[in-house]
């Protein structure tokens, strides 16, 4: 039986959206083993896309076999594609557990897990598209012209249907499958030749089920910008996002500070806040760039009454995870928060903006006294809010000091690239750091001013100034690239 040629479109299509769907998801499910960076991002569009490419160079050669060996071949590769697809997060969490770590492990976990999928998924394109240019003899040109213009719309819908559907509205483990089931679907339409073993393919169909409704979530909570996770130990709730910790709070009664407030449960926290009650007066207005779990700002207006706040959150996920698991800056939202985007909040002193940081700078008009740089994409700041011009439209908007957080060697290339920046537009800058991890990191923070800074009296346990090299500025042609 002959397959008509607007089924070999669609065909082409599917599996071309598919394909797509598939590598935006591997990028986004890497995220809570091996964070989100340039680095993440490149192994995985280059590792897919090499998949892609072995893959058409071998549906070519099956192409050219006998028409009945060839569609049985590309059925068993629909199968293969279908059951490795749904199997990729058990894969990658098994690698995970096996103790793959750092760079090289990222890399090796993204070739063994997402190349073998990314093979079979194109291995039946170059034999839909021979039989496509072959069901319209006379109008090679045109046929051509429409398989290709099938593989690229199936592409962008792929895109979209990954960023916009699947991955914010059930996440990146039951997209794997969805994955599965779409590819399956397409097997009654490659008709004719040898059939194959129908039970094998119900077994296929069994499995891609199971692992999308068995499958254990890659997170706990998800949307198209985090994977986060709750974890409670002890006195403090710890806000994880991508496999990093972004916040905690503690909540033990006899914690309670002299302003009524819990104690901070981050040491880089605490310098924070030791250096921002030295710097401001009684009623500062603060912007608060990365909300992460609302900590400081409620520390900030639980201390100072005629204080104001603006917290610049991208993702309203991690808002509603704080407001349901954190309970003294769910208080304070609850009490004084309101959507910024909506109105004025008459009466209210935390205004919540969902929105990049970069974008909010940018956009602006308001004029605050001080600023804390605290936003995070996994283990690192987004590369565009470590710019020469980021932090210049902060000076323009911030008349006194700014405070910034970062993960790094405590003289890594992030802190010179910042501490550049920073010494550039400002003639006093303060930089500490904390006791280094197994990875050589820490929190390096800083403290920019126009004016002089007061010593503190003392600084958290375990941290010391820090000596930075001298570097390059990042600006926004060249800037941070991620940690290797």
């Amino acid at each position: 039986m002959t397959i008509r040629f607007p089924v070999l479109i669609a065909l082409i299509l599917a599996l071309s959206a598919v394909g797509l769907t598939y590598e935006i998801a591997a990028g986004r499910v890497l995220a809570p083993f091996f964070g989100t960076s340039l680095l993440t991002w490149t192994t995985v569009i280059a590792t897919v896309l090499g998949g892609f490419s072995l893959g058409s160079a071998l549906g070519g050669i099956v192409a050219e076999r006998p028409r009945a060996v060839a569609l049985r071949n590309v059925r068993s590769a629909l199968v293969a594609t279908a059951v490795l697809m749904a199997v990729s997060p058990t894969l990658l969490g098994l690698l995970h557990s096996w103790g793959v770590r750092g760079t090289d492990g990222m890399m090796l976990s993204v070739i063994l897990v997402f190349f073998p999928a990314s093979v079979c998924v194109t291995l039946p394109s170059p034999l839909l598209a021979k039989l496509a240019i072959e069901a319209r003899p006379g109008r090679e040109g045109s046929s051509l012209g429409f398989v290709l213009a099938a593989g690229s719309v199936g592409a962008i819908f792929g895109a979209i249907l990954a960023g916009f559907v699947t991955l914010p509205w059930i996440g990146s483990t039951a997209t794997f499958a969805a994955c599965g089931v779409a590819v399956l679907l397409c097997l009654p339409f490659v008709r004719g030749g040898q059939t194959g073993t129908p039970g094998t393919t119900i077994a296929a169909a069994v499995f891609v089920v199971f692992a999308g409704l068995a499958g254990t979530p890659a997170c706990q909570y998800e949307s198209g910008l985090s994977c986060l996770h709750v974890d409670r130990q002890g006195p403090e709730v710890r806000l994880v996002s991508d496999g990093t910790m972004q916040a905690a709070e503690s909540t033990a009664p006899g914690e309670a500070s002299d302003d009524g407030t819990v104690g901070l449960a981050l040491s880089y926290t605490e310098w924070f806040w030791a250096r921002m009650d030295r710097d401001l007066g009684p009623d500062p207005s603060v912007l608060f760039v990365g909300g992460g779990g609302y900590t400081l700002p409620t520390k900030l207006l639980a201390s100072r009454p005629a204080a104001e706040a603006v917290a610049v959150e991208i993702d309203p996920l991690v808002t509603k995870v704080v407001r349901a698991h954190m309970p003294r800056a769910a208080e304070m939202i609850a009490r004084t928060g309101f959507d910024a985007a909506e109105g004025d909040g008459a009466g209210r002193r935390l205004g919540i903006f969902h929105a990049d940081g970069r974008v909010y700078l940018n956009e602006t008009e308001q004029r605050f006294d001080a600023a804390v740089m605290d936003a995070f994409s996994s283990g690192s700041v987004p590369a565009h809010l470590v710019t020469r011009e980021a932090f210049a439209r902060l000076r323009e908007i911030v008349e006194g000091p700014v405070y910034v957080n970062l993960l790094d060697r405590p003289d890594g290339p992030l802190a010179r690239g910042v501490h550049a920046i920073l010494r550039e537009l400002y003639p006093h800058v303060e930089v500490v750091h904390g006791a280094r991890t197994s990875t050589g990191r820490t929190n390096v923070l800083f403290a920019a001013s126009r004016l002089p800074l007061a010593p503190l009296d003392s600084l958290p346990d375990r941290y010391s100034p820090a000596r930075i090299s001298d570097a390059r500025a990042f600006t926004d042609d060249r800037g941070w690239v991620g940690h290797r």
